[in-house]
């Protein structure tokens, strides 16, 4: 089933009296369950495509689908309800608060869904998903007492908290060494496999991109081919561009 699907996807700036075109016709699909990396130099739009598959950003013109929504042009309070109870993101700064607890780090977007949970259900679900991601005995560091692999991972739960199907990873490994960046990447084939989880990974490092089922190659606004990578699992079964 296709979860992801893009038709024509255009993406204009301004700059006072000049267009700068970013994305030029981007088409794409992607199925529940793949793991991808979306790559390319600096410049070649896999950024501003990345900002607008989580719904950070929307689109000059071109349809979007997520699953079975066309969601392209939703109001900004609209993108940020969808993004809350379907997308998750993790960055390569990790982006947690200093001086809160790994675990009040994961729970907090709890806060912003609709199911209200209580204080102590927050809490058990939180302290569920940094057992998930091999960090149970960690639930009470801040992240200045956590490793950047260690950090990474709290984020990967916080990521998660909310279950969403798709989870987005810009960069994931840039600041962390070789031997954490396996270890990370191993994490998201994991939940890939085990969960069932869509993995979208912005990356401009072929090491990264090889543990993706399908590698998708951008250049100056176009997509300029797919592969399989030969990564984890199963083999891709995602749409063309």
């Amino acid at each position: 089933m296709e979860l992801i699907t893009l038709r024509g996807i255009e993406k204009t700036y301004q700059m006072g009296d000049i267009a700068v075109p970013v994305l030029k016709g981007i088409s794409l699909a992607i199925r529940q369950g793949e793991l991808v990396a979306l790559t390319g130099s600096s410049g070649s739009g896999k950024s501003t495509l990345m900002n607008i598959l989580g719904c950070l950003d929307h689109p000059s013109t071109g349809e979007y689908w997520l699953d079975g929504q066309e969601v392209s042009r939703l109001s900004t309070d609209e993108r940020a309800l969808l993004r809350n109870r379907k997308l998750g993101f993790v960055f390569q700064s990790f982006n947690l608060l200093a001086r809160t607890s790994a675990l009040e780090n994961v729970a907090m977007p709890l806060s912003y869904t609709a199911e209200h949970l209580s204080d102590r259900a927050a809490r058990e679900r939180a302290a569920e998903m940094l057992a998930r991601v091999g960090l149970a005995d960690r639930l009470d560091h801040h992240p200045s007492q956590l490793s950047g692999g260690q950090q990474q991972r709290v984020a990967i739960a916080r990521a998660l908290i909310n279950h969403p199907p798709v989870l987005f990873a810009d960069e994931p490994t840039g600041n962390l060494d070789s031997r954490t960046s396996e270890e990370v990447l191993q994490m998201f084939e994991r939940l890939n496999i085990e969960d069932g989880i869509t993995i979208i990974m912005v990356t401009h490092d072929p090491k990264v991109a090889s543990h993706a089922q399908r590698v998708i190659r951008m250049d100056d606004g176009v997509i300029l081919d797919e592969a399989s990578s030969g990564g984890p699992g199963r083999e891709s079964k995602g749409g063309g561009a």
